[in-house]
């Protein structure tokens, strides 16, 4: 099958909607498919390459910077989306956002009676943080956001999300057509556990403590991840007893090293920066404690990549990251803001550190639920199901059964 992919956002960024689109591309590709993946450049000239079987076309693209390290976008592409779709000819199309790339390719390819499949991965509370004075008209802009992508998606032959929550945030939003949750999965062939590493090596290499309790977080270091409260929930603890290392980059990363030496909290709070991909298994392996506070989650893969490790997980009581948590038995829901209660739930899980292991395995069963391979396998057989316009099922009342190996593959075979 000939598949065109897009979105404003694919290597080398590091945001959830890139890395899920990166596994996804790549994922159909090692599978025989022809996949084009159509973005905006992040160095603002077009140019064309191959990566891991993938061909990537990139537009030129007008730098929004000001509002965010990585946001770019291409306006008004028309030409290259027809010239594209012309060269390529593409079996379906599946988008990843709403914006102008996306939107013009849903329009030329309705034009051309190409099935176009969406994936959502906005909320408002991703964008709103960096637009100019939008704590003043929260509600107003809310609005705008939702008509801008209700418009595009409303024109689609259907749409997925990455969880159930997700779907059910769309369904409220009055999509005009079923919305399917699947998972954007976690390569469970890279995290795993690993009880050869050496904890101590990569401790060491990181900066973090080789004795404390280490919680760790990776992820995008902007405003909507809420990281802020988790540095002052070290605080607010008194205590020395933990170590607390954010991994990653991002637009928020001066004011949290600011308001770590303003708390004087440089011997238990650690900015780790980037680490490298082929690090992060080794580093989550040589941890205690996943946690994650962000409230604008439709999934998390960060997450779910420290579940594959067996490792305990704190989350937030909102949005989808309730989904990955059995509270007290692989880990616990804090209240979505509160310094007490997230403060309470370290010192819940510091009580119970001989439940850690179980808690791990448990993380490791519900993690097994969610591999990439069976994430592949489900959009395989809805893009085959789509093309050959055999029925779908209602998300709703029949859920959509993503079964890996021969089964799968002969399910798949009987609809071409």
């Amino acid at each position: 099958m000939r598949i065109l992919i897009t979105g404003c956002t694919y290597y080398p960024s590091k945001n959830g909607q890139a890395i899920f689109t990166i596994n996804l591309a790549e994922g159909l590709a090692a599978r025989g498919n022809k996949v084009l993946v159509v973005i905006p450049a992040l160095g603002g000239k077009a140019r064309e390459y191959e990566r891991n079987g993938v061909q990537i076309k990139e537009l030129d693209s007008i730098d929004l910077g000001k509002l965010h390290a990585e946001a770019v976008m291409s306006f008004f592409p028309e030409k290259q989306v027809r010239s594209i779709l012309d060269e390529f000819q593409p079996d379906l199309i599946h988008i990843h956002d709403h914006y102008p790339i996306s939107n013009t390719f849903v329009r030329e390819g309705k034009k051309r009676k190409i099935k176009v499949v969406g994936t959502n991965h906005f909320v408002p509370d991703n964008l709103s943080p960096y637009v100019p004075g939008s704590t003043h008209f929260s509600k107003i802009l809310s609005w705008i956001m939702w008509k801008w992508m209700r418009f595009t998606f409303d024109q689609l032959d259907f749409a997925t999300a990455p969880s159930r929550t997700a779907a059910e945030i769309l369904r409220q939003q009055n999509i005009k057509l079923h919305i399917y949750p699947i998972s954007c999965g976690v390569d469970t062939n890279r995290f795993k556990p690993d009880p050869t590493i050496d904890r101590g090596f990569w401790r060491e290499k990181y900066g973090i403590d080789k004795e404390k309790p280490v919680f760790l977080f990776v992820g995008r270091v902007d405003a909507e991840k809420k990281l802020d409260l988790l540095i002052r929930a070290v605080d607010f603890r008194k205590k020395e007893d933990i170590t607390l290392a954010i991994a990653g980059n991002g637009s928020h990363r001066k004011h949290l090293e600011q308001l770590v030496k303003t708390l004087q909290l440089e011997n238990q709070v650690k900015l780790l920066g980037f680490v490298p991909n082929e690090d992060l298994p080794s580093l989550i392996n040589s941890v205690d404690i996943f946690t994650m506070p962000s409230e604008a989650e439709l999934l998390s893969i960060a997450s779910l990549e420290a579940m594959a490790c067996g490792k305990p997980i704190l989350l937030a009581n909102a949005r989808a990251l309730p989904e990955l948590v059995h509270n007290g038995k692989n880990g616990y829901l804090f209240k979505p803001g509160s310094i007490q209660d997230l403060s309470d739930k370290i010192d819940l899980l510091l009580s119970q550190i001989d439940n850690w292991q179980e808690m791990g395995k448990e993380s490791l069963r519900m993690a097994q639920a969610h591999t990439l391979e069976n994430t592949i396998t489900g959009y395989i057989m809805l893009y085959y199901t789509l093309v050959a316009e055999k029925k779908l099922p209602n998300p709703q009342t029949e859920w959509l059964r993503i079964r890996p190996g021969a089964a799968a593959l002969a399910e798949i075979s009987s609809i071409k």
